[in-house]
């Protein structure tokens, strides 16, 4: 799970200092939890301030191409544009910051420290320089000394918001688990609109066995569009965790968050399926409430399509692909497909195996992942 962190540090620490990372953002994913095991909160860094120094020398080419090539991910070649940005400008505090990251991104975290510490000893109150070093720390999980760090700067800003922040995931590292609810709250109260500060405080939360407190943070994440907070929200609805049980409320959330690549997501859909299908010894009562909830899905989709309305058995991907809305047709049969509409199965196999008139080809990328995976469910036969 660390791992994990350690590269979402790095990574966004690396956008942050190219100039591409404003403030903590909704990331990929934590790690693979199941719901009541949260995972740590994930760190996310926003840009350094502006060195304080009175000014200005122009900054040189070299430190703008190490931006550039962090940006891109090339942390060799900006590691070396920043040592040429220092040679011009040793005090330049985005170029050794920029050298830090770029070092910790390439795996050297000593040799990142190193050079973070190297440019304190010239310039102990570079904000942007501790920061940083805080980071690598917190990649390298020594919790006291990050901790220290971070102390530092909010001693000096206490407006800090992403000091703050990574001082809550320092709290809950160290198992300090009331500093780190306080922290997130803190930083939400100053800017209700840090995602990645709400998530975190949600997971904390419903590790402290908070859910009541726990699962309106989730919705609120998700409603902002962040894909584990979606997982999560999903969960809480289907086991009525801090909310009234809801399953037609949890299929929508995991459907939202499996788009975006949250694999537990797919895996709580492919559970119900089986749970409406009766395949998983449930009580009657359970097979028809999973069915309803499915059914109450495959109908809020209609309310994306005004005006389209299916004629007899038809699915809305259906009739979208009799009105000769076919880009618009496959995924929503898709979604249908997937969501147990019948109708819409049968007629992705048809446009799989036969395509459309000019409009889709036959074997279609999309059908065929459905396909496949509806075979692993073993609700549709193999593919041949």
């Amino acid at each position: 799970m660390m791992a994990r962190i350690v590269v979402r540090i790095i990574v966004v620490l690396a956008l942050a200092l190219a100039g591409c990372a404003t403030a903590p953002s909704a990331p990929p994913a934590t790690g693979a939890r199941p719901p009541d095991a949260p995972a740590a909160p994930p760190v996310a860094v926003p840009s350094p301030p502006a060195p304080s120094s009175p000014a200005p020398v122009p900054p040189p080419a070299a430190l703008e191409r190490g931006r550039a090539l962090l940006a891109r991910g090339e942390m060799v070649a900006a590691a070396a544009a920043f040592r040429e940005a220092l040679r011009a400008q040793p005090d330049l505090v985005e170029a050794r910051a920029g050298l830090g990251v770029a070092l910790a991104a390439a795996g050297d975290l000593d040799a990142a420290v190193e050079e973070l510490r190297a440019g304190l000893r010239r310039q102990p109150e570079a904000p942007a320089l501790r920061l940083a070093l805080a980071r690598v720390l917190v990649a390298r999980q020594e919790w006291p000394a990050a901790r220290e760090e971070l102390e530092h700067v909010l001693a000096a800003a206490a407006e800090s918001l992403d000091a703050r922040y990574s001082l809550g995931v320092v709290r809950y590292a160290q198992g300090d688990v009331a500093g780190a609810i306080d922290a997130y709250r803190r930083v939400l109260a100053a800017d209700p609109g840090q995602v990645d500060a709400r998530y975190s405080l949600a997971l904390v939360l419903k590790l402290a066995q908070r859910d009541a407190e726990a699962t309106p943070e989730f919705v609120t994440a998700a409603e902002s569009g962040h894909a584990r907070a979606q997982y999560f929200a999903g969960t809480a609805y289907a086991a009525g965790l801090g909310v009234p049980r809801d399953l037609a409320v949890a299929v929508r959330w995991w459907f939202s968050a499996s788009d975006q690549g949250v694999p537990q997501a797919a895996q709580s859909l492919a559970q119900l399926r089986q749970v409406a299908l009766g395949r998983s010894r449930r009580p009657p009562a359970e097979m028809q409430a999973a069915a309803q909830a499915f059914a109450d899905y495959r109908a809020t989709l209609a309310g994306r399509f005004p005006g389209v309305t299916p004629a007899g058995d038809e699915s809305l991907g259906m009739a979208l692909l009799r009105l000769g809305r076919t880009g618009e047709a496959v995924p929503v049969l898709i979604r249908e497909a997937a969501a147990l509409s019948e109708p819409a199965a049968r007629q992705l196999e048809t446009l799989y195996e036969q395509g459309l008139d000019g409009q889709l080809a036959a074997r279609d990328a999309r059908i065929l992942a459905y396909l496949q995976s509806a075979a692993a469910e073993g609700r549709r036969p193999p593919i041949r």
